[in-house]
């Protein structure tokens, strides 16, 4: 009797990071890192390397890679805010597109976190479970306690703008000088003549609803005008039109409008309007952030920019340079604040 074998087909072993190495010519962790981002990598090493993973067919085992690493090459955008105001709101998606142009060169992802009001705890436990390397936080409020919480954790973060309850320099962020960019406003409309400025101030449980609120006072004060006539909102288009009819009907004699948000000015501009109101010659306007619908509204929107997309990409390389295991510096990157003039005043 002749006995038959059925023998298995040898597989080749798949390329290793190894191999890679031999034959770009390098070491081992320049092949890592040319293939996992190019970070500190000279060009003539990650032609070498990249030309190697081609020949080779080499694929990266990114499991592998992250259960050794705990990284999962991705950071999230935290913004504390509802559904419906981080869809619609341009400034969020500015932040985004400015944050994304920062990772390009990188295998970084966005993951994108809507911290809904209330249930902040939920985040944290998210952020702090490994979900992601790194956080940058958006739009942050007084009650979120994300600064204070993240500050406790070992999770990589920088706040845009000024965390409410910072109690700390380790708390890294990026901003605007708003007090500032309030003041220069506002001194904007007392020097073309006005003398009764009112103001639809942000939320107060933002630092950028206070320190806008706070430059406007400091004009009028140093100014010896009033200051008495104060709305608020939240930063959207209807809470701007509230606000200016409530305004309206406390001081008819407003001649003048500092508005802490673009879309805010926007809803005022619309009740203004309704009003039987020019602007700006019975009242002249006033916004804040430059943001695209400034140049569309009727009159086009005398504004302070906020310099959103370079906001955002600062953010992100402070992120990267923690993540990196760099040092950044303690002392937060504050851009200058600068008036865009257009009709409104």
């Amino acid at each position: 009797m002749v006995e038959t074998t059925h023998e298995q087909p040898v597989r080749a072993s798949a390329p290793t990071l190894e191999q890679v190495a031999e034959l770009a010519g390098v070491s081992r962790s320049t092949a890592s890192r040319a293939i996992n981002g190019g970070l500190r990598v000279s060009p003539e090493a990650q032609a070498a390397v990249d030309a190697a993973v081609a020949d080779l067919g080499y694929t990266p085992n990114r499991a592998a890679r992250s259960l050794v690493t705990r990284r999962t090459d991705s950071i999230a955008l935290v913004i504390p805010e509802p559904d419906e105001r981080v869809l619609s709101d341009p400034f969020f998606a500015g932040m985004l597109n400015g944050l994304s142009s920062s990772l390009a060169d990188s295998d970084i992802q966005v993951v994108l976190v809507i911290a809904r009001p209330g249930d902040s705890q939920r985040t944290v436990r998210y952020l702090r479970n490994g979900h992601v390397d790194g956080a940058i936080v958006v739009s942050h409020h007084r009650a979120d306690d994300l600064d204070e919480t993240l500050m406790t954790s070992r999770l990589p973060n920088v706040f845009v703008g000024r965390p409410y309850s910072r109690e700390s320099s380790h708390v890294h962020y990026v901003d605007t000088d708003n007090f500032e960019g309030g003041r220069l406003a506002t001194q904007h409309l007392v020097e073309r003549g006005c003398r009764r400025v009112g103001t639809i101030a942000g939320p107060v449980d933002m630092s950028a609803g206070v320190d806008r609120l706070d430059g406007w006072r400091s004009a009028l004060q140093a100014a010896g005008l009033p200051d008495d006539a104060v709305a608020h909102g939240d930063f959207s288009i209807e809470s701007g039109a509230r606000a200016a009819r409530e305004l309206l009907a406390a001081h008819p004699d407003l001649d003048g409008i500092f508005v802490a948000s673009d879309l805010m000015a926007t809803g005022a501009l619309g009740v203004l309007a309704e009003h039987g109101r020019s602007v700006p010659d019975d009242v002249a306007v006033v916004g804040y952030d430059n943001i695209g619908v400034a140049a569309t509204t009727t009159p086009p929107l005398t504004t302070v920019i906020q310099p959103v997309a370079a906001m955002a990409r600062a953010a992100g390389s402070r992120l990267m340079a923690l993540l990196q295991g760099e040092r950044i510096p303690d002392e937060p990157l504050i851009f200058a604040p600068e008036l865009v003039r257009r009709a409104s005043a």
